[in-house]
């Protein structure tokens, strides 16, 4: 990942990302940083790749950079979500759904 981790505050952490060529400071929770770290791993990329996606396509219009990543991730994850991935994963199994086992 590019840049570097702050002092978090709030659970927070402030990180240092190269976005379209210009360097730009997002905070996020720490979950967040994993998944962006897991969504530029499994596409090859860096997250400064993935953030500046996320700028170009303007997801989310209106709203900033750091609501755009959080809601960028949030439908990368829910797009693998699909009922299959979870059965192959052994998802719903913790609660014994039936149609699971």
């Amino acid at each position: 990942m590019q840049g570097s981790d702050a002092d978090a505050q709030g659970g927070l952490i402030n990180r240092n990302v190269t976005v379209n060529g210009r360097r730009t400071s997002i905070r996020l929770e720490p979950e967040m940083w994993d998944a962006l770290d897991e969504i530029a791993k499994r596409e090859s990329v860096r997250v400064s790749d993935v953030v500046s996606r996320i700028d170009r396509d303007r997801l989310g219009r209106g709203a900033g950079l750091t609501a755009r990543v959080r809601v960028f991730v949030l439908g990368y994850f829910r797009a693998a979500a699909t009922e299959s991935g979870h059965m192959n994963a052994g998802h719903g199994l913790l609660y014994g759904h039936p149609a699971r086992r």
